[in-house]
């Protein structure tokens, strides 16, 4: 069972390092957010297979694939936790510096303003759908996120630490574990487009070997607004280019695009703990089980994509100190 979330007023603490990149299966599945790089006061009505989604911008524009960052930190922050066995909650303080850092954003003046600006994007886009997140299905309108406020700046006015209340429709499925890991790669993408294929990629090839769609289909899962012979061209600028995490792209007889998963590297062998380590561990946990924090950090360097760890006594200590911390 997923933890209850804190009562109404009381927030969570996005202090989650290095958490691995989440999102959410809903927005991977349909087309919520923009693909254009300039406002996007279009509504976008969506509907498949038996899914409707209407989108509807404020006049700031329409939600962004890049300002989707934001809601795949808090996903990643908030799965963090629960793995951790740490109560969560809808209303997220976080630092405005390690949300740019986590998601290869610079964190210059200018990068402050920008994810001001998607904040306002995200709250003012509204969406009706029927989508099911978390076992339930309903109809409903709602933003992407229910609401921010700036909680410190600087003197000179920048952003330090920011509050989000996301939607109870977002929550939802992040109780329910509704996500799917991210390769942390996906934040170097700068296309719009190639963020959407590569987690409708995600979503539905998985890993499996292979997954194969016509284009027209994915044009419309995509949301392009683009005409088709136009999204078509920008998909072989993809194949050749070949930079998409995790899978290769290919074009197949019958206008379709084939999606296959690249060979997974070799993976650094499981990191093997000393007895000192752990004594140390119980010294700074004092009354807690090392060999359970121990199996906690495995799982968490699992899920952290298993880095090569330099060393490793000096790794899990390291991590011990950050979750001792209050």
């Amino acid at each position: 069972m997923a933890p209850q979330g804190h009562p109404a007023g009381v927030f969570f603490v996005a202090d989650i390092f290095d958490a691995a990149p989440k999102n959410d299966l809903g927005s991977m599945e349909h087309p919520l957010f923009s693909l254009s790089t300039r406002p996007d006061r279009r509504v976008l009505s969506y509907s498949h297979n038996g899914a409707s989604v209407e989108v509807i911008p404020s006049v700031k524009g329409r939600a962004t694939m890049h300002d989707k960052d934001v809601l795949i930190y808090c996903v990643s922050q908030l799965m963090g936790a629960i793995n951790a066995g740490r109560e969560v909650s809808r209303t997220l303080r976080l630092r405005a510096h390690d949300l740019l850092v986590a998601t290869n954003r610079e964190t210059s003046g200018d990068a402050y303003k920008r994810l001001k600006e998607a904040f306002e994007r995200l709250a003012g886009t509204r969406i009706i759908t029927n989508l099911t997140t978390g076992g339930e299905e309903t109809t409903r309108g709602f933003g992407l996120i229910e609401s921010w406020e700036i909680v410190r700046k600087t003197r000179g006015g920048r952003m330090v630490s920011v509050s989000v209340t996301l939607s109870e429709w977002l929550y939802r499925a992040v109780l329910a574990k509704s996500v799917l890991t991210l390769s942390r790669d996906y934040f170097h993408l700068r296309k719009p487009l190639e963020r959407r294929v590569y987690e409708l990629a995600r979503k539905h090839c998985g890993r499996q070997p292979e997954w194969r769609i016509s284009v027209a289909t994915l044009h419309k899962k995509a949301g392009s607004v683009a005409p088709l012979r136009v999204f078509r061209a920008s998909l072989r600028r993809m194949i050749t280019e070949n930079h998409l995490p995790d899978y290769a792209l290919a074009e197949a007889e019958g206008d379709l695009l084939v999606v296959t998963r690249r060979r997974p590297r070799k993976s650094p062998a499981a990191p093997v703990l000393t007895p000192e380590a752990l004594a140390k561990a119980r010294a700074l946990v004092p009354g807690a089980d090392a060999y359970a924090l121990e199996a906690e950090w495995r799982s968490w360097w699992e899920d952290t994509g298993r880095p090569r760890l330099g060393n490793a006594n000096a790794a899990f200590l390291g991590w011990v100190r950050r979750r001792a911390k209050p």
